[in-house]
C-alpha cells in the first residue's frame, strides 16, 4: 500500500517562508515523478510544480516561479517544496502526488496522493 504524507503547512505572515515535505512509504520512488498541487476554498484543485525520478526535469505554475523550488531526495523518499515570499494567495491545502512516468501538471494523470497539509498566509 502506497502512502504519501505531507507535513510542514501552518499559519504565516505575508513574506514568509515555508518549507512542505512529503514522505513516501509502500515503495520506491524509483521512475516515478512527483508533484505538487494546491486547492483554495471554493476553487478547484491546481497544479503548483512537478519533478521528475531523477531530478532533471521540473515543472512549475506560472504563479509560482521563482517563488517555490521543488526537491527530491529519493533515497529518504521525500519530496520538499520550498515555497518563499508567500502571498495570501497562496493560502490552500497543499498535496503531494506520485505518477509513473512525466512530470505532468494534470492533476489527473497522478496515480497516488496524500491527504493534505494546509497553508495560511495571512496579509
Amino acid at each position: 500500500q502506497v502512502q504519501l504524507v505531507e507535513s510542514g503547512g501552518e499559519l504565516v505572515q505575508a513574506g514568509a517562508s515555508l518549507r512542505l515535505s512529503c514522505v513516501v512509504s509502500g515503495r520506491t520512488l524509483d521512475w516515478y515523478a512527483m508533484g505538487w498541487f494546491r486547492q483554495a476554498p471554493g476553487k478547484e484543485r491546481e497544479f503548483v510544480a512537478a519533478i521528475t525520478w531523477d531530478s532533471d526535469n521540473t515543472n512549475y505554475a506560472e504563479s509560482v516561479k521563482g517563488r517555490f523550488t521543488i526537491s527530491r531526495d529519493n533515497a529518504k523518499n521525500t519530496v520538499c517544496l520550498q515555497m518563499n515570499s508567500l502571498e495570501p494567495e497562496d493560502t490552500a491545502v497543499y498535496y503531494c502526488a506520485a505518477r509513473r512516468g512525466w512530470a505532468s501538471m494534470e492533476s489527473s494523470r497522478y496515480d497516488y496522493w496524500g491527504q493534505g497539509t494546509q497553508v495560511t498566509v495571512s496579509s
